[in-house]
C-alpha cells in the first residue's frame, strides 16, 4: 500500500516543480485551455441531450407505469453522463497533450535537466512525434472504450453498479490517464507502447496512486487545465524513476535549484 502514497507524492512533487519554475506552469497552461473550450461545449451538449437519448434508446419502458419509468430513465441518464465523463477525462489528456505536444516535450525535458542526468531526447521530428502520439492515444482510447463498455453493462447490476462500477471505473481511468501523461517522458526514452504498459504494469498501485486521485480533481470544472503541467512534471519524475529507480545525483548548472531557464518556443520541441 506504500506505493499507493508514493504515486500520490509524485503527483505533488510535479505540482511544486511548476509552482517553482512560473513561466513554465504558465508555458503548459495553454494546451489545456483550448481543449477545455472545446470539452466544456461537448459535456454541455451532452447533459441536455441525455434524456432525449435515453428515451429514445428505452422504447420498451413507454408504457412503464411509475415510478419504475421514472426509475430506470433517470438511472439510465445518470449512467451515459457518467460514461461521457469516464470518456472525457481519459480523452481531455490525450486531446491535450497532442495539441500540446512541442509544449509537454520541452517541460518534460526541462524537469530532466532540472533533476540532473541525462536528458533524452527522441531524435525524431515534430511530425514524427505527433504522428506517433496520436497512434497510440488511439490505442490507449480504444481500451479504454472497452473497458467502459464493460463497465456500463454492469452498471444494470444491482448494488454493485452504483457502488463497485464507479470505483472500477475511477481506477480504471487513473490507470490509463497516468499511462498517457508518462508517454511524454518515456517516449523519449525510447520506449513504444507496449514496453511502456509493460513497465507501468510491474508498479500497479504506484500508477494508481498517481492517476487516480488525478482522476478525481479533474472531474472538477477548470482544475484540469492547471493541474495540467504539474501533471506532466510529475509523471516525469515518476518515469525517472521507473526507468532509473537510482537516478544519478543532480549536479551542474542545469540541476533542481539553478533557477528558472526561459521557455523556448513551442516549435523548437
Amino acid at each position: 500500500m506504500s506505493d499507493l502514497g508514493a504515486g500520490f507524492g509524485y503527483l505533488m512533487k510535479g505540482q511544486r516543480w511548476v509552482a517553482r519554475h512560473g513561466r513554465w506552469f504558465g508555458f503548459g497552461l495553454l494546451p489545456g485551455l483550448v481543449t477545455l473550450v472545446v470539452y466544456a461545449g461537448a459535456l454541455i451538449g451532452l447533459g441536455y441531450g441525455a434524456d432525449d437519448l435515453v428515451g429514445w434508446a428505452t422504447p420498451f419502458a413507454d408504457d412503464w407505469s411509475s415510478p419504475w419509468q421514472g426509475l430506470l430513465r433517470t438511472g439510465l441518464t445518470a449512467l451515459v453522463f457518467v460514461f461521457g465523463l469516464f470518456l472525457a477525462v481519459i480523452t481531455f489528456t490525450a486531446v491535450t497533450l497532442l495539441v500540446g505536444q512541442p509544449f509537454y516535450e520541452s517541460l518534460s525535458e526541462e524537469v530532466d535537466r532540472s533533476e540532473g542526468g541525462e536528458v533524452p531526447e527522441s531524435g525524431l521530428t515534430l511530425w514524427q512525434e505527433l504522428w506517433i502520439s496520436a497512434r497510440d492515444s488511439v490505442r490507449i482510447l480504444l481500451r479504454v472504450a472497452l473497458y467502459g463498455i464493460i463497465l456500463f453493462a454492469c452498471g444494470f447490476i444491482p448494488v454493485v453498479g452504483q457502488t463497485a462500477v464507479p470505483a472500477i471505473g475511477f481506477c480504471v481511468s487513473g490507470y490509463f490517464l497516468a499511462e498517457e501523461l508518462t508517454a511524454v517522458a518515456l517516449q523519449r526514452r525510447g520506449m513504444v507502447l507496449k514496453d511502456r504498459l509493460a513497465l507501468l504494469r510491474g508498479r500497479r498501485l504506484l500508477v494508481l496512486g498517481f492517476g487516480v486521485p488525478l482522476v478525481l480533481s479533474f472531474l472538477i470544472p477548470f482544475v484540469a487545465v492547471f493541474l495540467m503541467p504539474g501533471a506532466v512534471a510529475g509523471a516525469t519524475l515518476l518515469a525517472r524513476d521507473l526507468v532509473d529507480p537510482d537516478p544519478a545525483p543532480a549536479n551542474g548548472p542545469g540541476a533542481a535549484g539553478s533557477g528558472d531557464a526561459p521557455p523556448p518556443r513551442a516549435w523548437s520541441a
